[in-house]
């Protein structure tokens, strides 16, 4: 994916939204979860968005890149496979461990059903970048892999969240996926600025960026995608757009799922974000 390829504006597919998606005007594209689709019968609400022209992007959930264990093989044929069928122009996964035991400690395999984040270490980085070039070995176009919310920070670390993706990309030459709900979530939780982990990002390697809601409850953030996209979000995907003009943008919504109406006004806003920015910078 070169980065002259623009996206647009775009929505994670979800079976409960399918009909509020189909009737929305002005999405140019679908996040679809990789592991929900089976390549031999797509729903047939994605089979007419494909035959509208509407480009989809199948988002990995399960390969664990930052795991000791090197990526599944039969994970990364399922992935590409499902690439494949919806003509992708890329693959998205996450900076993250999803299990632990296994061949390498001799105990069980335990999937955590979460995404749990990477010790920002060089040690960590060395097993994500070997990580990272498999998948890319193996997928049929290019990845690009989205920072995650976290509760809380390894201790030890040795680099910032921007020091590890710009050597992860400086490394492989991977694509980011930004999410501005998750740097707000960081700065809530961990701390993190959230302009001050944009001004060090190697931005020019953005692929696109999701936007998404969440709920804080005892001054902890819950990125919980079932809530509407609160204003402080807004102002870290301003301060994105303020940088850089993203290839392409995308709501998330994964519970509590809204009215047609409530969807089109986020979008709406998250357009509003993007292309005020993009007037004001000429």
């Amino acid at each position: 994916m070169g980065a002259d390829t623009r996206l647009g504006l775009g929505i994670g597919w979800r079976p409960e939204l399918a009909e509020s998606i189909a009737a929305l005007p002005g999405i140019d594209w679908v996040e679809v979860v990789a592991e929900n689709v089976h390549v031999d019968r797509l729903p047939a609400a994605l089979e007419l968005l494909r035959a509208r022209g509407t480009t989809m992007v199948p988002h990995g959930v399960s390969l664990g890149l930052g795991g000791a264990e090197r990526p599944s093989p039969a994970r990364l044929v399922a992935l590409a496979s499902v690439a494949e069928r919806l003509r992708a122009p890329l693959v998205t996964e996450h900076i993250a461990f999803v299990r632990s035991g296994g061949r390498l400690t001799g105990t069980p395999s335990v999937e955590a059903g979460h995404l749990l984040p990477v010790p920002r270490t060089f040690d960590a980085l060395d097993v994500l970048c070997a990580n990272v070039r498999i998948a890319q070995d193996a997928l049929p176009v290019p990845l690009a892999l989205e920072n995650i919310a976290a509760l809380v920070s390894w201790p030890d670390e040795e680099l910032t969240e921007a020091q590890f993706l710009g050597e992860l990309v400086e490394r492989t030459g991977v694509r980011l996926l930004i999410d501005v709900a998750n740097l707000h979530t960081n700065h809530v939780n961990r701390g993190e600025d959230p302009a001050e982990a944009l001004a060090a990002l190697p931005l020019e390697a953005l692929a696109y960026v999701h936007v998404a809601g969440g709920v804080e409850r005892d001054g902890v953030w819950h990125d919980s995608h079932a809530h509407p996209v609160p204003p402080r979000v807004l102002e870290v995907l301003r301060e994105l757009c303020a940088r850089v003009a993203p290839p392409g943008v995308m709501l998330e919504r994964d519970a509590d799922f809204p009215s047609t109406g409530e969807l089109a006004g986020e979008l709406a806003a998250i357009r509003a974000v993007v292309d005020g920015e993009a007037a004001r910078h000429g």
